[in-house]
């Protein structure tokens, strides 16, 4: 499918506030990708479809993580979290995407994970600064991405754990091995 397509095929799954926030993802996860050397057309595919079953129903969700026998603890965490790896199985089934670095990008761009590709790195960070997030702090991640791929990364993270704490929501593991993954190591952009 071609940018149109898919465009078309998500606005049929998400209001148009959504549509638009997606559209920003796709915008800020092609500029990213330009400056980090990684494939545009991965991220703009990545960025179309990250959210392609937000508003899907939460009981065919989790019927969907215990089918295709996903981590199990997602149950355990809030709804909002499911809708990442449902999505990128979404994307492989319905959607034809085959890229692993794709499907990973989708699957981890709510909680992040140790080891993340450039483009997962990408995606996490375009959904989180895309120009229409309105939010204290948000421009002071914009502003991170001055620093570099992986800095950016970390203040994302950051502010993603900082927000869930001050909720006194759990986090979840993978949020905070990546976390722990980007403050101990060095690597270039």
């Amino acid at each position: 499918m071609n940018r149109d397509d898919l465009i078309n095929a998500i606005r049929t799954r998400m209001p148009e506030k959504r549509v638009v926030h997606t559209l920003g993802v796709m915008e800020t996860a092609i500029r990213l990708a330009k400056v980090y050397g990684v494939s545009e057309q991965d991220a703009e595919l990545a960025a179309i479809l990250h959210d392609v079953v937000k508003f899907a129903d939460r009981e065919w969700m989790k019927q969907t993580i215990v089918e295709q026998q996903m981590d199990p603890i997602l149950l355990n965490f809030h709804h909002e979290l499911w809708h990442a790896p449902v999505g990128a199985y979404v994307a492989q089934q319905e959607f034809g995407v085959s890229n692993q670095d794709v499907l990973n990008a989708i699957c981890y761009h709510t909680t992040g994970r140790a080891n993340m590709t450039k483009l997962e790195k990408i995606l996490y960070c375009a959904d989180m600064i895309e120009p229409n997030r309105k939010f204290p702090g948000v421009d002071d991640l914009r502003q991170q991405d001055e620093q570099g791929l992986n800095e950016l990364m970390k203040a994302c993270v950051q502010r993603s754990i900082q927000f869930l704490m001050q909720k006194n929501q759990p986090v979840y593991p993978d949020s905070i091995h990546c976390y722990n993954d980007l403050v101990t190591r060095k690597e270039n952009d």
